[in-house]
């Protein structure tokens, strides 16, 4: 069976134009890889709307979900019963908030585009309950205007999209209307920048990393020119790969993230998070791993460390990893 929102969106494309929806799809995926932010609104009418929701959420939707986990494993006590999802769009951050939290009760997503608005409340009326309730407002993020007041606000695949002034302006107005801000970008260069630029802002306005960093001092990897990114997978719809003109049954989303708080400040940030996928030989794994200290550096970990090792093996790209001094549990 599919996931609740691949069948969403299966009701809510049944009967529209496939033709019309893969060429849609071919122009927005042009706009996106170019890397430079769109000059005017993309989703600029109905088609566009859908042919990104058809594309897009899904992947943003395994996106934010995996981000969320993430911030959940350090800091468990996060329990929003408000969101603002900025930038929301079609409201895929919204689904994957509501999924993530049974509590949820207000949902507020917030665009620039009113047919994408449209699009993601008719597929949220197949959603959680949160989704199914929720206000889909439409408001030009740059008009200076305040955010609706809530537990957690999402910035997903937003930030890349605006010039750093605007950038500024929206990590602002989410930081004023939030106790938990969630950036999410695309796992490039240009939107790890954005991710940086967020969490620096937010740190010098006193808040306090979540995840991934396990400390609040300078991204080492920023400093070095290299970028930090994870991948998620995700498994294709016939649909999403009729759309993409993909042959593969899954794709690799790559994404920059932060969540930072307000506070207090998380009481137990890992000692390590792994950078890269793992290199397995024969009896050791190789780690990539920003550190505590706000450093970046490899660990070889061999068959001799017994638990540690074995927990090596089976560490994932992005996961926390504990300091030398600290055998994983079996």
């Amino acid at each position: 069976m599919p996931a609740p929102l691949n069948r969403a969106l299966e009701a809510v494309l049944d009967g529209a134009d496939a033709e019309a929806l893969r060429r849609a799809t071919t122009r927005l995926i042009d706009v996106y890889r170019s890397g430079r932010p769109p000059a005017e609104q993309v989703l600029a009418d109905r088609v566009a709307a859908t042919a990104y929701a058809a594309y897009r959420m899904p992947a943003t939707h395994a996106a934010v979900a995996r981000v969320l986990r993430y911030a959940l494993e350090v800091a468990p006590d996060l329990a929003p019963r408000s969101l603002v999802d900025v930038g929301g769009g079609t409201g895929a951050a919204a689904w994957a908030v509501a999924e993530a939290f049974e509590g949820l009760a207000s949902v507020v997503v917030v665009d620039g585009s009113a047919d994408a608005l449209a699009v993601g409340q008719a597929v949220g009326r197949h959603g959680p309950p949160a989704v199914i309730g929720a206000r889909w407002t439409r408001r030009d993020l740059g008009d200076g205007a305040a955010l609706p007041a809530a537990d957690l606000a999402t910035v997903a695949y937003l930030l890349g999209e605006l010039d750093a002034g605007l950038q500024e302006r929206v990590v602002d107005a989410a930081a004023a209307a939030a106790d938990v801000v969630a950036v999410v970008e695309p796992g490039t260069p240009r939107g790890f920048a954005a991710v940086v630029a967020a969490r620096d802002r937010l740190l010098a306005a006193g808040w306090h990393v979540v995840a991934p960093c396990p400390h609040e001092l300078a991204c080492p990897l920023a400093a070095a020119g290299d970028w930090c990114h994870l991948a998620v997978r995700l498994d294709r719809t016939a649909l999403h790969r009729r759309l993409k003109g993909a042959a593969l049954g899954h794709e690799d989303e790559k994404v920059s993230y932060v969540v930072a708080r307000r506070g207090p400040a998380p009481a137990d940030l890992p000692a390590g998070r792994v950078l890269r996928h793992p290199q397995t030989r024969k009896g050791l794994v190789r780690l990539e791993l920003c550190r505590a200290d706000g450093s970046a550096s490899a660990e070889v970990v061999s068959r001799r460390q017994g638990p540690r090792y074995r927990a090596a093996r089976h560490a994932g790209w992005g996961d926390q990893w504990p300091d030398g001094g600290t055998d994983p549990a079996d």
